[in-house]
């Protein structure tokens, strides 16, 4: 028995100390931000002759937005007859009729615009993106997903840094069209503006590689052939294809400056598949890539940000088996020394927890002039995060467990103000019930272990183990809710189609 405490002590040490070193990684980043902020881009000089642009945009079931998009591209403030757009629709319910009829709409005013429609989903994005750019006419392309709202000043914006030969593609910002919508929006943007504002910025301009985020970004074609072009062997195909780029010599240009507005998920069933595709994929595009960029001649410094970069998500792995071991780690040493508890225990905790506050925090201060009322969301940001830890987790070992998976779309519903509604919309997110079971009994095991320590009197530990225990609770009954909003609504609907 006592060989068995003194094994979850150490592994409570070593997933502890792993996500410290996670931890030290988002103050390095930070550190980078400040130290490279105002190195900011500049074209080597302007197009005397505007090169033709191609802007294609891959759907799948967009029936709320698909009008939306289609309409804020062909605004575009660029010469008519230099610009084609592409609307590559997978699309298999009503969407097809809307988009096709808004296509020939502007087809009858003169605009270059085609309607794709592929029969199949034959590697989903990245299949649509590349069918489309066999037919496309452009020497530049830009991607733009159905629940983006890109401003007519994007290619003015962007274009002219390719007068320079070795940029490959130019990213703006994403910014949010619902950020007040709801609680879950909120966050989620703060957990955005975090990855767009510090981590993008600092990587690109200390010369790091940083990636396409599959939208709200211009290409040069002959930079995605060079780079592999569009492959769907993982389901972040923008951020494989990044890698292979820059790995090919290409140059990325990041403008946070600029940003480009779009719907956040509003049903956090959708937000946890969102969730679960992106850490899928960042994994799968690990175990592809990281090995040939160890063994590529890089700078050591490319290499190791590479590896933090694509490894990220594992720390959501390290949450689970630690927050299984807090409570007996906890009663294990509940007659230590306060005093050891600081000098080992909190600098970790520190390390691993508070530099998510500063991430946060700075992202913020740099966008918003009134980004101290970030403060009041922070321990609800960082519940939300251990929350997360359960769903990314599985996605994680799916990865590396080679598990296949369909490209699972997020729904949007054209939500823009606070008073729209979804819930009696088509579209719901993929929900996964096990996740969610799991992510309860995890949030009433906090919530014993929160009593246990009140009755023996053990404070110290406390308010960490009350943000574990709301982070799995908050996610858990808010999927459960959803979920039954949506066999309610599906009900109602059979009934009023019985009747």
């Amino acid at each position: 028995m006592e060989n068995l405490n003194e094994l979850v002590v150490v592994l409570y040490f070593v997933v502890l100390s792993l996500l410290a070193v996670f931890g030290a990684h988002r103050y390095f980043m930070i550190y980078l931000y400040y130290k490279n902020k105002k190195a900011a881009p500049k074209p080597e000089r302007l197009f005397v002759e505007l090169p033709r642009v191609t802007i294609q945009l891959p759907m799948y079931n967009e029936m709320y937005v698909a009008e939306r998009l289609i309409d804020a591209v062909v605004k575009m403030d660029y010469p008519r007859e230099l610009l084609e757009f592409q609307v590559l629709d997978d699309s298999t319910d009503e969407t097809v009729a809307i988009a096709s009829r808004r296509v020939e709409f502007y087809k009858k005013q003169g605009v270059d615009i085609s309607y794709l429609h592929r029969r199949n989903r034959k590697g989903f994005k990245a299949g649509a993106l590349e069918e489309g750019m066999k037919v496309a006419k452009g020497e530049f392309i830009a991607v733009f997903d159905a629940d983006f709202v890109p401003h007519k000043h994007f290619l003015q914006n962007t274009i002219h840094y390719f007068t320079a030969a070795n940029v490959a593609m130019v990213q703006m910002r994403w910014s949010h069209l619902n950020r007040n919508f709801s609680l879950i929006t909120n966050l989620q943007s703060i957990f955005l503006d975090g990855h767009f504002v510090i981590e993008h910025t600092a990587r690109n301009r200390s010369g790091r590689f940083f990636n396409f985020n599959g939208t709200a970004g211009i290409w040069r074609k002959a930079a995605i052939i060079d780079g592999g072009g569009w492959q769907h062997d993982t389901l972040t195909e923008d951020l494989d294809l990044s890698y292979r780029t820059q790995m090919r010599g290409w140059q990325f240009i990041y403008l946070p400056e600029h940003s480009v507005p779009a719907e956040l998920p509003v049903d956090i069933v959708a937000f946890k598949a969102q969730q679960h595709r992106w850490a899928k994929g960042s994994i799968q595009t690990a175990k592809k890539l990281l090995p040939s960029i160890f063994r590529a001649r890089l700078p050591w410094r490319v290499k190791a940000e590479a590896f933090f970069h694509l490894a990220a998500n594992f720390a959501y792995l390290l949450m689970v088996p630690l927050s299984v071991s807090i409570l007996p780690v906890v009663l294990m040493r509940r007659d230590m020394d306060w005093g050891q508890m600081f000098i080992y225990d909190v600098p970790l905790f520190l390390m691993a927890t508070a530099s998510v506050t500063a991430f946060y925090i700075v992202s913020q201060k740099e966008l918003y002039s009134n980004w101290t009322a970030t403060f009041k969301y922070l321990p609800l940001l960082m519940g939300l995060g251990i929350g997360l830890s359960v769903n990314n987790s599985f996605a994680v070992v799916e990865a590396l467990m080679n598990k296949e998976s369909e490209f699972v779309r997020t729904p949007k519903f054209g939500i823009e103000k606070k008073n729209d509604s979804w819930t009696t919309k088509k579209y719901r997110g993929n929900k996964n019930l096990m996740i969610t079971i799991l992510e309860l009994v995890l949030g009433l095991y906090f919530t014993f272990a929160v009593v246990t320590c009140i009755s023996e009197g053990i404070w110290l530990t406390l308010p960490f183990l009350m943000m574990f225990q709301y982070g799995y609770l908050y996610i858990s009954f808010l999927s459960l809710s959803t979920i039954f909003k949506h066999k309610v609504l599906v009900k109602k609907a059979s009934i009023s189609i019985a009747g």
